[in-house]
C-alpha cells in the first residue's frame, strides 16, 4: 500500500529542474569580488577623493556665510 502511494506521488514531478552553476575559476571570484557598483578600486578611489573634497568645500563655504570664520583680509 504504501509502496504504490510513494510510487503514484506527483510532486516530485512538479519540481523545477535548475541547472548546475558553471564552475568558476579563483580568478572569474577574485574578479567578481574586487568590483564594487562595476567599479574598480582605483575608480572608487577617485570618486572617494572627490567625494572627500566637495564636502571639505560646501564646509568651508557653509563657515564663510555662517561667519563662523573669516578670512585675514
Amino acid at each position: 500500500m504504501l509502496d504504490d502511494l510513494r510510487n503514484s506521488s506527483s510532486f516530485l514531478a512538479d519540481e523545477p529542474t535548475t541547472e548546475p552553476e558553471p564552475v568558476r575559476t579563483r580568478v572569474e571570484r577574485r574578479q567578481q569580488k574586487e568590483t564594487f557598483l562595476g567599479m574598480t578600486a582605483q575608480q572608487r578611489f577617485i570618486l572617494s577623493l572627490m567625494l572627500f573634497l566637495i564636502v571639505c568645500v560646501v564646509g568651508t563655504f557653509g563657515l564663510l556665510i555662517s561667519g563662523s570664520i573669516s578670512l585675514p583680509f
